[in-house]
């Protein structure tokens, strides 16, 4: 069986795509720095063959070399809520990239699937396509719009087959508390008030297992270029806000319009999906309802005080 590397393996997404390969048998590589927290993968990484190695690190290349892997979901990147989008590191992963891009072309790897951000576009636009405007208005985003457009005119030249899935808003199991759906939840499970804005903003969100299983599914495709990873269905924050209110059983404690809203927060940002459901064929496993269950369900299982 040839083999599919995946980098980001014990991040918020890239430990759901392991989870989902290994599952349905694939071999799995994944890039595991020593001493790294393996805590999302929860045992997964002893069924995967470990690449000992960060990104960027001397010598990974030479690794990649030897593991030739056939193809390769690079989900790693820095996301620390409240820094990410304005880090310098944004910069230095730009350049590790490109440095994996090369090392997986000399490696013979086939494919190469990396992950963006909705935030490459032009908020302002309405419903997302792969068609609409990019402005991306943070270093983050314009950092992976550069990557998008980089990796797409390497792969031509190397032969190289490269997609670029642009991920919307995600929740799920293991989501850094300091994030919304996770945030407020812990608050609610340990009786504190959930402050929030009025909550009038317009999102899509999309369960992390849905989020894996659509990356997955666009590794296994053959489509090239960007495509958005998000549900297609708008919900407002306060729809999200109360709907966990009602599942925690603390509605009490929601307090809608406690904080001022952010002038730059975009009012309405929601994906075409057109090219995810008909060119790859994927569609959502979870609604937003038994999504948010589950999410509620996982922090009383593993403790929102921890």
């Amino acid at each position: 069986m040839k083999p599919v590397l995946v980098t980001g393996a014990t991040g918020f997404v890239g430990s759901r795509v392991v989870r989902r390969l290994v599952d349905r048998g694939d071999r799995v590589q994944i890039l595991l720095r020593p001493g790294a927290d393996t805590a999302r993968l929860e045992g997964y990484e002893r069924r995967c063959e470990v690449i000992p190695f960060a990104l960027g690190d001397a010598g990974l290349a030479g690794a990649i070399a030897d593991a030739k892997p056939a193809r390769c979901l690079h989900a790693a990147w820095y996301a620390e809520p409240g820094r990410y989008l304005s880090s310098p590191e944004n910069l230095r992963l730009v350049d590790h990239t490109h440095r994996l891009a090369e090392a997986l072309a000399a490696a013979g790897c086939a494919r190469l699937v990396g992950v963006g951000t909705c935030f490459e576009y032009d908020t302002d636009a309405g419903y997302l396509s792969e068609t609409s405007p990019t402005a991306p208005r943070h270093l983050y985003s314009a950092c992976k719009l550069g990557l998008s457009h980089s990796l797409a005119q390497y792969g031509a030249l190397e032969g190289l087959q490269v997609a670029w899935a642009r991920l919307f808003y995600l929740y799920g199991p293991f989501e850094d508390r300091r994030r919304l759906v996770s945030s407020v939840i812990t608050s609610l499970l340990d009786g504190r008030a959930a402050r929030c804005t009025a909550g009038t903003q317009v999102r899509d969100f999309l369960h992390v297992d849905d989020v894996a299983g659509a990356l997955v599914a666009v590794l296994d495709a053959q489509l090239t270029g960007n495509v958005n990873v998000g549900s297609g269905q708008p919900v407002t924050v306060r729809d999200v806000v109360t709907r966990l209110g009602a599942l925690t059983g603390r509605s009490d404690l929601v307090e809608l319009g406690a904080i001022p809203m952010n002038p730059a927060d975009p009012p309405f940002v929601c994906a075409n999906v057109q090219r995810l459901t008909r060119e790859v064929g994927w569609g959502p496993s979870h609604t937003l309802d038994g999504g948010l269950a589950d999410a509620v369900a996982w922090w009383r299982t593993h403790g929102a005080t921890r």
